[in-house]
């Protein structure tokens, strides 16, 4: 089944748009343009648009219960609070690998963070996923990664999906929500080389994984037991990059893309290359962003 009611958020274009949060408490969405390092806000009744820059590029941002920031930024994981304006340093578990960035991340139902990294210049294998725990101790969760992406837990905490880009794949792996363990890595969707490539994704209320597709034009809904495309959300841009459940009932579905790469041809093709998309009403639900 297609879907096609997208709308444009606002009139604003990122370079590299990835990793939108729903903010519940404040009823705003937050997602950021990693390249140029902003973190974006937007409230969808207020209209207001606000902008901080970090100081160096930024993969993902998650909501702690205070409502600052975790961020893991191109040197390792940070504390941002967007009022006060302040960038604390955290842990930077790649301080040794100047030529690496952190990428996607997202929490754990346990409150951890979760983050892997990546090669700027797409060396393979330079990356690895990373766990935050709440006494701010790294561990390395997956090593030998390309383009750490696209995280999501089962509804029952037993499993973690993980997305590394160029494999084409979205694997699981048994999960232990009191260590944070994973084991018994397993492909549950593959994806062909029409379809782009997986990039950020998030889960319903369902189970169902809703996976962007760089390249790909498009959003896609799969069933992660049995790897069936169950929808998709065609899009007026190629590189879709993440997406997440938002608004008040959480039905709302909010699509980030991403320009960079574009060349001058596709970019005259692709007009809203790099913009935020929202799908309304979905008629299906999210679940709730876990917190550190």
């Amino acid at each position: 089944m297609n879907q096609n009611n997208w709308e444009i958020v606002l009139e604003h274009s990122c370079q590299l748009g990835e990793g939108p949060v729903w903010d519940a408490e404040k009823q705003r969405i937050l997602w950021v343009d990693i390249l140029p390092g902003e973190i974006h806000s937007f409230d969808p009744v207020s209209r207001e648009h606000w902008v901080f820059k970090t100081g160096q590029m930024v993969g993902a941002i998650a909501i702690q219960p205070s409502g600052d920031l975790i961020a893991a930024l191109q040197h390792g994981f940070h504390a941002i609070s967007l009022e006060n304006e302040t960038v604390v340093p955290i842990a930077d578990p790649e301080v040794h690998l100047p030529g690496n960035r952190f990428n996607d991340g997202k929490c754990d139902p346990a409150g951890r963070f979760w983050a892997g990294t990546m090669s700027i210049t797409d060396e393979p294998g330079a990356g690895a996923l990373y766990m935050l725990d709440q006494n701010h101790s790294v561990s390395v969760k997956v090593d030998n990664v390309t383009c750490s992406n696209g995280l999501a837990w089962s509804l029952d905490h037993r499993l973690l999906y993980y997305i590394d880009s160029p494999t084409r794949q979205v694997v699981a792996y048994d999960y232990d929500v009191h260590t944070g363990t994973i084991t018994n890595k397993r492909v549950v969707i593959q994806f062909e080389e029409a379809d782009g490539f997986p990039d950020g994704m998030t889960i319903d209320e369902k189970g169902m994984l809703w996976i962007a597709l760089w390249d790909g034009w498009k959003v896609v809904r799969c069933n992660p037991n049995t790897g069936e495309r169950l929808q998709q959300i065609d899009l007026p841009a190629a590189r879709i990059t993440s997406c997440t459940f938002g608004g008040a009932s959480l039905d709302d579905l909010y699509i980030t893309s991403a320009k960079t790469g574009l060349s001058q041809q596709e970019l005259a093709e692709q007009p809203l290359a790099g913009y935020l998309f929202v799908v309304k009403n979905t008629g299906i639900k999210g679940v709730g962003t876990p917190e550190l």
